[in-house]
């Protein structure tokens, strides 16, 4: 990396994991491009962001959207002045048991985790070789080791795995490391919806996962921040292809 700010594209940074992690990347100095589909919440988390002195912008995308990709990236890089760091966040739920599970319902899960995180990775790295530097962070979840209802999360989220490794032995030569991070328990919108599928309530939910969590307690948005922190940066550099599970000693 040069002395010249680094520049990262976050996906899925409107709310939840996401601003956790484009706030956290902020704070280092980096500056962030706010992607997400919501325009209006990404406005307002970048707008969050730089009254807290951070350098942040709103990029509305589809990450489906093959086009709407490499034209968001390339702007990125075109009013940034680079593209350093790309985190893979994005994601979408369409929770139910296989046999309830609709083909609309699979095919939209795989498209926005699996068709979005490798859209985005391709665009990214057409700005990283050039420089040849650069970090990738990929979320996948500890939902890939099988999760009841979740049969096209968790093989997403597997994916992510597989794409990570590969990803990791392609574009190493060319100074990119690629990790992904796997969240547990996070407290986010996504796992109140989780509750009220199962029929309690967020806290019901948090409390009886702390009571079988290791360290005792459920992840917040900060938690898989600072990992993601963690792999974006300079000390990371000599760990590529891995996948760290932040989930307080829980997998399952």
């Amino acid at each position: 990396m040069t002395d010249q700010r680094r520049v990262a594209v976050v996906t899925g940074a409107a709310r939840g994991i996401g601003a956790a992690t484009a706030a956290r990347l902020a704070a280092d100095g980096v500056a962030v491009a706010v992607a997400d589909l919501d325009e209006q919440a990404c406005r307002a988390t970048a707008e969050s962001i730089s009254a807290a002195g951070g350098v942040a912008i709103p990029l509305a995308c589809d990450v489906t959207d093959e086009a709407a990709v490499d034209t968001a990236f390339d702007r990125v890089a075109a009013d940034l002045g680079s593209l350093d760091i790309l985190v893979n966040n994005a994601g979408v739920l369409r929770d139910n048991l296989l046999f309830k599970m609709s083909a609309a319902d699979w095919d939209t899960v795989m498209s926005v985790h699996l068709r979005g995180a490798f859209l985005c990775c391709r665009a990214a790295q057409r700005h990283m070789v050039a420089r040849r530097s650069g970090a990738i962070v990929n979320t996948s979840s500890v939902s890939a080791l099988g999760t009841r209802g979740q049969a096209n999360y968790s093989a997403a989220k597997m994916g992510i795995q597989g794409l990570t490794r590969t990803l990791a032995i392609e574009l190493g030569p060319f100074g990119i490391n690629v990790n992904a991070v796997a969240p547990g328990f996070i407290v986010t919108e996504m796992t109140a919806s989780t509750a009220a599928r199962v029929g309690v309530t967020p806290e019901e939910l948090q409390a009886k996962t702390a009571a079988v969590t290791p360290v005792r307690r459920v992840g917040l948005p900060a938690d898989i921040a600072n990992a993601v922190a963690f792999l974006s940066s300079e000390k990371s550099s000599f760990i590529t292809g891995q996948t760290i599970y932040v989930d307080g000693g829980r997998r399952l």
